[in-house]
Order: C-alpha cells, then sequence, then structure tokens
C-alpha cells in the first residue's frame, strides 16, 4: 500500500484577539483534532493561545515555521503560525493599537491559499468598528479579500459574493455592508446578473449542485404589488432575471420575501438571491443560528468564517460555542475539495 494522502491544511486568522476567536478556536481544535481531514493551522501569538489550551486542559500548541508542518502535528497539539501583539491582549477589551495584527493575520492567511500553501482561508470574527479607528478602509472582510485577491481571476465569474448557509437555507446578497436607502439605491440590473452569475457558478463548483435553481428576493413588499408598492421589480428585477434565464441560468421572478423561506417554499431552490443584508441574514440565521456559516463566493481562494462577530461582552468567560467555527472548518474543506475535482 502506498503512503496515505496528506491534505492540504486550512489556515484560521485571529480575528480580534480580544474577543472569542481564539477561544472557539481551541474549542474547534479539540473537536477536530482527531480528523485529519480538517487539519488547520492558527495565526496567533503564542502565548495567548498557550494560556487558553493551559485553562482547559490541554497539551501546549506547536509552534510551526511552515503551513506544511501543520498536518504532521494537529493530532497532539495545536499548530501555531506565531504572530506578535502590539499591545498586551485583555480579553473583552479590543484596542485599535492590534489592528495591524488583525489585518496582517488576514493577509499572510489570503498569501498563503495564493501561493497554494492552504488549501482554504477560515476567518475568525472582526471588529469593523476597532479598525475603522485605525484607519481600515473597507466596510467588512468580504470586501477587503476582494481587495487582496483581485489580480488573481478565479475560473468563474469575478466576486466577491457574500453567503450564508447552513444545512437548510443558502442565501447570497446583491448589496451588503450599505444602509437600507443606500442598498435600494444602488441595484441594478448589472449588479443583479453579475451576481447571479458568480452565485450559479459557485453552486456547481463550490457545493456541487450541478444544476442550480435560484430563488430571487423581491425588494419590495409584495413583490412590488405590480407597481403599486414599488416599481423595482418591474424595470430592474425581473428583467435582470429573464435575461439571466437566457443565458441558461435557472433563476425566478422577484418573489415576496415574507413567503419565500418557509420550508416548502425553500424545497424548491438549492440558494436564494437576497436584495439587501438583514433580508437574507434574519432567515438564515433564525433557522440554525449556531451551524450557519458565512462563505465568500467568487474569489480565487476558498474562504468561510463563522455567522457570528467577536462577542466582546463574552470573551474568556469560557461559554462561547464553537459549533459555526466548525461548520466553517467543515465546509472550507468540502469547497476545497470540490474546486479541485472541477480543476
Amino acid at each position: 500500500m502506498g503512503k496515505p494522502l496528506v491534505l492540504t491544511p486550512l489556515v484560521l486568522t485571529l480575528g480580534d484577539p480580544s474577543g472569542i476567536g481564539p477561544e472557539i478556536t481551541v474549542k474547534a481544535w479539540e473537536s477536530l483534532r482527531r480528523s485529519p481531514d480538517h487539519a488547520f493551522a492558527f495565526l496567533a501569538p503564542y502565548d495567548l493561545i498557550a494560556n487558553l489550551l493551559a485553562k482547559a486542559g490541554l497539551p501546549e500548541p506547536r509552534l510551526i515555521s511552515s503551513l506544511g508542518e501543520a498536518s504532521g502535528v494537529f493530532s497532539d497539539s495545536l499548530p501555531i503560525l506565531p504572530m506578535k501583539a502590539d499591545r498586551p491582549v485583555i480579553e473583552g477589551k479590543p484596542t485599535p493599537a492590534n489592528a495591524s495584527l488583525i489585518m496582517g493575520s488576514i493577509s499572510r492567511a489570503v498569501d498563503y491559499c495564493l501561493a497554494g500553501e492552504a488549501a482554504a482561508i477560515v476567518t475568525n470574527p472582526i471588529s469593523k468598528d476597532v479598525l475603522y479607528q485605525s484607519g481600515f478602509k473597507h466596510p467588512g472582510h468580504t470586501e477587503y479579500l476582494g481587495e487582496l485577491t483581485k489580480d488573481h481571476t478565479p475560473p468563474y465569474s469575478r466576486g466577491p459574493l457574500m453567503m450564508l448557509a447552513n444545512d437548510q437555507l443558502r442565501v447570497a446578497l446583491v448589496t451588503v455592508h450599505q444602509s437600507i436607502q443606500s442598498a435600494a439605491q444602488s441595484i441594478t440590473q448589472d449588479k443583479i446578473i453579475k451576481h447571479a452569475r458568480i452565485l450559479n457558478g459557485a453552486l456547481q463548483h463550490d457545493l456541487g449542485v450541478q444544476k442550480p435553481r435560484i430563488a430571487m428576493a423581491a425588494l419590495n413588499p409584495h413583490a412590488g404589488e405590480n407597481g403599486a408598492m414599488g416599481d423595482a421589480e418591474i424595470k430592474i428585477i425581473n428583467p435582470a432575471a429573464e435575461k439571466l434565464r437566457l443565458e441558461g441560468i435557472n433563476i425566478t421572478n422577484a418573489m415576496p420575501p415574507d413567503t419565500m423561506f418557509h420550508s416548502e417554499a425553500r424545497a424548491h431552490y438549492d440558494a436564494a438571491l437576497c436584495m439587501y443584508h438583514d433580508q437574507g441574514l434574519i432567515p438564515v440565521k433564525t433557522i440554525d443560528f449556531h451551524g450557519t456559516v458565512n462563505v465568500t463566493m467568487g474569489l480565487p481562494i476558498v474562504r468561510t468564517s463563522p455567522d457570528h462577530g467577536t462577542a466582546f461582552d463574552i470573551a474568556g468567560k469560557d461559554i462561547a460555542r464553537a459549533d459555526s467555527l466548525i461548520a466553517a472548518i467543515k465546509l472550507a474543506r468540502t469547497i476545497a475539495d470540490n474546486r479541485i475535482q472541477h480543476g
């Protein structure tokens, strides 16, 4: 018999070190350490993670100098790619002084993926407010990853596109981190068509859905009630859907959002394309808050993330649940494997 196949490991970013990211990463490692398919390395300050592991009665972390070492030590020790904090990390008390540590963790992880050393990046939660105080110019993780990878063309439509997914529902967003007024004003046929193409390609190449069925949410109540409650559906959304169907993409006209997320409706589509942030995130998180994963589609790298925030209020109390991070790690591996199969 030949040697067993060693899969390229994943890489996890630090997130905000004062939040729950380090804690849930330790819990995720403890849960997955006997599963070599999900081996990962953690970009983090060594002492911070060593203290967390000691409190949990777990083995010391293992300092590694290259990502390729992670799989060989993962079952025995949490592999650490070390980073240095500019200020002491205090659980529950974030500081903009550590913004360079947070951003450096993300950019290093992206570099590992682009170089083929990491199969995927799984990002721990960041606080955009903390980063804004240090001059961060992007609305969020999704847009920053798009900037870092913009010179690398993915095998299908160009991203980034934010999708939240669990075992019962997938939702992608036409607009993301914008006010409702701004989002409504920025929706165009071209934007819908671009994002629907990315979603369709990602469902096929990343998630293994051979013939995707996409449900399109309306912007207005009752899908505009034939113009009585708004005409975005008549002038923008439905014409975009018609153009997409002519390309062979199976997508509906605008559907009333209040009737498209119950279990019977969900049986008729593989993903929903929603017009703005809360329209999609409220139903998917309500259905399964702890098991939902944030996925950035249309990038040349694989990126997933837990669907929650930094939770500074519970950091250090050992009550944060790692369910969403564990689901994000598993989905990252699935997408990475699917991309290999599709070339």
